[in-house]
């Protein structure tokens, strides 16, 4: 069977090329148009030296070039570097060097970085320049749409294989980032619809998704987080198997979001919690500032979340204001690919972070790999059996710690913090690497900023850990307000203790103009402790001998 990445698109190409595949701020791109471009990019990646293999990067934004891109590197067989378009020099030179990255296709905005990077890394041999209406200087690196002209489109490559690998470098809350490696079935099964997400069926024919899209009308599918994220890789790609049309667009705006999901008729949106949830939510209730009309979503059947916390409070504001739309929340991770998924209901759990039904090769289990009992009150980690990665690129250390073997079942453990609640379902509470520990209590982030962001003042936040002399840390907050106002610890009280125990809530406030996250919308704790230690906070709760 043809589980390869690459296989599964070209189905659909050969079953309905006339039918649009991407659209982006700049046109829209049939299957056969996606398939001829990705099929010359493919080609010139093979003259240039590139082999089954070698690794080449994408550093671009959510454009069609970008889609192209990753689909001509499965086809020549070669595994894809996402590259985040925040890195600084230091850091693209570290993920150039880590990679072992031998080519590289970016938008001609990131060329002065690329530039003072070439000279470091000597394997990096071919860059390809992708114009974007800017006006750097690309040296001798390879004009992209010329390159693509004095190539060739006919699909003529060797048979592709299930065993093909599959890259995502992932930064996680700390430390470098890392490469997590996956064969491109063990990834589709988890990621792309191999194994439907709510029955858990498998897919055992290989035409079966690309059929079935054919057969039935066109979903439109948003995927909002950037496309350095593997959520949004993915959701991409199980567009692409199910014929469906993806919407790609480089920069992300609440109002640019509600637009788009009118102008091209969308009916999934997929975000990251609340950095996307928020802004969004406002322009909403604004309406349109062009029509002064309210934003129509007349064809919006679901919005998706994944991979941040999407915060009570909003989940309810989003039932209130799109009753007949699908919310759901799920969890996953690079590491895991998809584990789970709610359906949000209005006065659902607003305990910790989502709360999912996992799916079958999901567990809650304990340090020794034994399975953590309902309803016990016990935290475990999750743990993902099955299809699962073969570990990280070039770090045998980092991968014996995370992908564990138990009674002869390997699992990976990405270090997630959960409990298995009555019924059966999972509350998730957070990165075991940024819990907090404090006087022997273990205190999730993602716990306390749920609740933080309870009180309509309060726009974002980020919780941290500090050094305390009696209780070995104390829980200090970040927090962004909506407006001039500031809470004070007294006002944030009534609505804290709605949700979570007083030992939880925070001890002292630091105010800032803007939460630090990546483009994906994830947290970044290392910015937020750095910004508490580096000045006195805003406001401090008097010591207290009790918790």
């Amino acid at each position: 069977m043809g589980y390869n990445i690459a296989d599964l698109v070209e189905h659909v190409v050969d079953l309905v090329p006339d039918r649009v595949a991407i659209a982006g701020e700049n046109g829209q791109w049939t299957f056969a148009e996606l398939e001829d471009r990705a099929n010359r990019l493919a080609h010139l990646l093979r003259s240039n030296g590139v082999k089954p293999g070698d690794k080449v990067g994408v550093y671009a934004r959510n454009t069609p070039g970008a889609v192209e891109a990753m689909l001509a590197i499965f086809k020549a067989r070669a595994v894809m570097v996402n590259v985040n378009y925040r890195y600084v020099e230091a850091e693209l030179q570290y993920l150039v060097e880590n990679s072992d990255m031998v080519a590289l296709i970016h938008e001609r905005r990131y060329s002065d970085k690329v530039a003072n990077v070439r000279p470091k890394t000597p394997h990096l041999k071919t860059v390809l320049v992708v114009e974007d209406g800017t006006d750097l200087p690309i040296g001798d690196s390879l004009e992209y749409e010329a390159a693509l002209a004095s190539s060739h489109g006919e699909r003529d490559f060797e048979t592709r294989s299930p065993d093909d690998l599959f890259m995502v470098y992932t930064g996680g809350t700390t430390g470098f980032p890392k490469g997590v490696v996956w064969r491109h079935e063990d990834v589709w099964r988890v990621l792309g619809g191999g194994i439907n997400f709510i029955t858990g069926e498998r897919i055992e024919d290989e035409y079966q998704q690309s059929r079935v899209g054919a057969e039935n009308p066109q979903l439109v599918r948003y995927p909002i987080p950037p496309m350095i994220h593997g959520g949004s890789q993915w959701a991409t790609f199980h567009s692409l198997f199910d014929g469906g049309k993806v919407v790609m667009l480089p920069e992300f705006s609440g109002h640019g979001v509600w637009q788009a999901v009118d102008n091209h008729g969308v009916n999934v949106l997929f975000i990251t919690g609340d950095a996307m949830a928020r802004p969004m939510l406002d322009a909403l209730i604004e309406g349109n500032p062009e029509t002064g009309e309210p934003y129509k979503h007349t064809n919006l059947w679901s919005v998706a979340s994944s991979a941040a916390l999407f915060s009570p409070a909003l989940k309810e504001k989003y039932l209130e204001l799109l009753p007949n739309t699908l919310i759901t929340d799920s969890i996953g991770s690079s590491e895991t690919g998809f584990g789970g998924l709610s359906v949000v209901t209005k006065g659902g759990s607003t305990g910790g972070g989502p709360r999912v039904k996992i799916d079958a090769a999901t567990k809650v289990i304990t340090a020794e790999g034994k399975p953590v009992e309902a309803g016990s009150g016990e935290i475990g980690m999750l743990a993902r059996t099955g299809h699962i990665p073969l570990g990280y690129y070039k770090d045998p250390v980092k991968t014996a710690e995370t992908f564990k073997e138990f009674d002869g079942v390997r699992y990976s453990i990405p270090g997630d913090f959960a409990r298995v609640e009555e019924d059966g379902t999972v509350t998730m509470l957070g990165r075991g690497s940024v819990s907090i520990n404090s006087g022997g209590e273990k205190i999730f982030p993602e716990e306390v900023e749920g609740a933080l962001k309870a009180h309509p003042e309060i726009f974002d936040a980020l919780v941290v850990g500090m050094p305390d002399e009696r209780w070995g840390q104390r829980v200090v907050a970040v927090v962004q307000c909506r407006g001039e106002v500031r809470p004070t610890l007294a006002d944030l009280r009534p609505i804290l203790t709605q949700t979570i125990a007083s030992y939880k809530q925070p001890r002292s406030l630091w105010f800032v103009d803007e939460i630090k996250r990546s483009p994906a919308g994830k947290p970044d704790y290392r910015w937020a402790k750095e910004h508490a230690e580096s000045r006195d906070a805003d406001e401090d709760a008097p010591v207290s001998s009790t918790k």
